[in-house]
């Protein structure tokens, strides 16, 4: 009786089938308590980094590549732990990051106890922009300090890729391409919740500093226990889902008959090669490069992650010269996060699962790209801090009503094990090989015109032309692999 009620209520929102509803809600709330936690942080962080000047932050994004370079192996390989379930490898991350959190908060109290508040924000309040910049700058800090608040950028950063990314991997692994064009709208909805909830939170809440660390680490802790809800219902599933996702036994049998058929793109008898062959650390890696079809994602989000990281740093140096409190940059970070969330909300709720359903994969994923270029000529003619804000509310609208629901679409049209180890590496790595990227062109760009915005932007217009045609491509493509699929079953 509770089980249907609590269909029923779901059912309002989204179209759901009734075996669908637990692994539904879980993966809701797993990203409900995944984001809150990072945007609770993320004003924290962000004034950090500023603390340590403008002009170190494309070295910290460069940082933060070689940083996930270590740790996206090390999330593929728990994943290939032949004593530990995918369920239980998910949970025990959540559960890494939410201690790491804890440590961090310690970390940053010692570090902080020779630095008083009152005196930084003073030093801050000089109207001009010279004497701003040169006082925010690693060389008048000692190096724990600045250690500490390089370690937690490039930590928070990780945390975000790492969790979510191993997160979706799971939940595309329990619903297939249909079930997912319906339902990833609402577990969207899920983490913009958790956006809205935490940036509100972290704008209320900005006058506790570090110990907002300490609620993340709450909040991580809850992301893991309802981390483990993200399964198969089998109740009545034999009568209610597709052939393709019958059970998991039945699921491995039929992927190495039709591996003679299917698609060489994303051959699944490359994975029972790996294995044998490769380390498994590195079999995320071998499994991408093997795919056409999975070195063309992996362009997509790079090209994605270059365009994204410019407006970061737009985003950034207007609100670092224009704000001169630590407390008021941080209050305003949370401000514009909670803005933006409001708007994702809504569209996720009422637009994600139509335009999946109805216009498709393909039209999903050019959306963002197709507004990035737009951001990009807008900044270049109008290049003030509002323009930027319009301009990041629209991309990030696009990109988490839209876009990004598509992309996880991508990935339902492959083996279970590129799903897992192979996702983990290009969600992560190729994400932070853009971030980089993005990081060395803009330092260049920016020295070089002298910091105008306008000028810098229109530099990127070629980056956001390259990314729509992959996407149009790799939607088509994806659209006949799942064609493919369905008539294989």
């Amino acid at each position: 009786m509770e089980r249907s009620r609590l269909y029923a209520l779901v059912s309002i929102f989204v179209t759901v089938h009734p075996h669908e509803t637990s692994p539904l809600l879980h993966s809701f709330f797993c990203f409900f308590f995944i984001l809150s936690a990072y945007f609770v942080v993320l004003p924290l962080r962000d004034e950090g980094a500023i603390s340590l000047g403008l002009s170190n932050l494309p070295g910290l994004f460069v940082g933060s590549l070689l940083l996930t370079l270590i740790a996206a192996p090390l999330s593929s390989l728990i994943y290939s732990l032949p004593t530990l379930s995918k369920n239980k490898a998910l949970f025990s991350i959540h559960r890494f990051f939410s201690v790491s959190l804890i440590l961090f908060f310690i970390l940053w109290g010692t570090s902080s106890a020779g630095y008083s508040t009152p005196k930084l924000i003073q030093e801050g309040k000089t109207g001009d922009q010279g004497s701003l910049a040169s006082s925010l700058s690693w060389d008048n800090h000692g190096w724990f300090y600045v250690s500490v608040r390089i370690g937690l950028f490039l930590w928070v950063a990780l945390l975000n890729l790492i969790t979510i990314s191993s997160t979706w991997a799971r939940i595309i692994d329990v619903m297939d391409s249909e079930s997912g064009s319906r339902l990833f709208g609402f577990i969207g909805a899920g983490a913009t919740l958790g956006q809205l909830f935490g940036s509100l939170f972290a704008t209320g809440m900005a006058f506790l500093g570090p110990f907002l660390l300490l609620f993340a680490a709450l909040l991580m802790e809850l992301a893991a226990q309802t981390s483990r809800g993200i399964n198969r219902d089998t109740l009545n599933v034999e009568e209610e889902m597709s052939p393709i996702r019958e059970s998991d036994s039945n699921h491995e049998n039929e992927a190495d008959e039709k591996a003679k058929h299917t698609l060489r793109s994303s051959p699944k008898s490359s994975t029972s090669l790996a294995k044998l062959q490769i380390w498994p650390i590195l079999e995320g890696l071998w499994l991408t490069l093997s795919s056409t079809y999975l070195l063309h994602v992996s362009l997509f989000i790079w090209l994605s992650a270059v365009v994204s990281s410019f407006f970061y740093f737009q985003k950034v140096s207007v609100i670092a010269t224009t704000v001169t409190s630590s407390l008021g940059r941080r209050k305003l970070f949370a401000q514009i996060n909670s803005f933006i969330a409001i708007f994702i909300l809504v569209g996720q709720l009422s637009l994600t699962g139509r335009i999946l359903t109805v216009a498709g994969v393909t039209v999903a994923i050019c959306s963002a790209p197709f507004v990035g270029m737009l951001n990009l000529v807008a900044l270049a003619v109008w290049p003030d801090w509002l323009a930027v804000a319009i301009c990041e509310t629209l991309r990030k609208v696009t990109t988490y009503v839209v876009t990004r629901p598509g992309r996880e679409l991508l990935f339902t049209v492959v083996s279970e094990d590129e799903k897992y180890k192979a996702k983990v590496c290009i969600d992560v790595l190729v994400q932070r090989l853009g971030d980089a990227a993005a990081a060395g062109m803009y330092k260049i760009l920016f020295g070089t015109l002298h910091g105008k915005p306008s000028t810098v932007s229109l530099y990127a217009l070629p980056v956001c032309l390259m990314w729509i045609v992959t996407a149009f491509s790799l939607g088509r493509r994806q659209a006949q692999l799942s064609k493919h699929q369905i008539s294989f079953t």
